[in-house]
């Protein structure tokens, strides 16, 4: 073979890789996140149609009420209203096995390792925790923990997020400070958007600053 050849060759190989390897590859949009929010016992939307919450409507201010979660990686019943000295991330998605609830708990997975170490990130959803601890091993999501409200919808009930007609948890984002008290909510109002999650990990922040100024 003629040294030009060769030499155009090896030009053009690595150039095929690179192409095959970044530019033909790409990751698929994010769903927008919406900076809205209705309130917890109102009413969100799907795709157009009204979808009622029912439960006792939580508000800023209000202690997070004492419920019983399960933890899917040991199903060990979790009460998250005695948790004391941590901010509490908590991301409530309808269902693990759709794109935009993907989308959210990557995201809370991902971009919230910048959150302090005293933020703990909480997905909670009415699946089972079997398959949320399928999810959380395939998507290789192993720093943010799992909760289900798959036994009779407790959870939801209590914040005024449960869904009336599917039975699912509405989409949304609670922060609850060192003391147990709500300090952040938003409520998307349509479900197939996400939550203004760089907003509330901006507040997170705020609240994880705070337990340090009072220790």
């Amino acid at each position: 073979m003629k040294l030009g050849k060769l030499l155009s060759l090896l030009f053009f190989f690595p150039a095929v890789i690179t192409l095959s390897a970044c530019g033909g590859l790409k990751s698929p949009p994010l769903p927008p996140m919406n900076p809205g929010s209705v309130e917890p016992g109102s009413a969100v939307m799907l795709r157009g149609e009204s979808q009622p919450l029912v439960g006792t409507p939580i508000r800023i201010g209000d202690p997070l009420p004492a419920t019983s979660l399960v933890a899917a990686d040991s199903l060990a019943d979790i009460d998250l209203a005695k948790v004391r000295g941590k901010v509490l991330f908590l991301s409530i998605v309808p269902s693990i096995d759709t794109k935009v609830c993907e989308a959210q708990s990557h995201y809370l997975g991902e971009e919230g390792d910048r959150l302090p170490a005293t933020v703990e990130r909480i997905t909670i959803s009415r699946d089972t925790p079997f398959a949320q601890r399928r999810f959380a091993k395939e998507a290789d999501l192993t720093d943010i923990h799992f909760l289900s409200d798959y036994k009779e919808g407790a959870f939801g009930r209590s914040l005024g997020l449960l869904q009336e007609n599917s039975r699912l948890l509405a989409r949304a984002v609670i922060l609850v400070d060192g003391k147990g008290i709500v300090r952040y909510i938003q409520v998307v109002p349509e479900l197939t958007n996400l939550p203004d999650m760089e907003r509330a990990f901006n507040s997170a922040v705020e609240l994880a600053a705070g337990l340090s100024d009072a220790e």
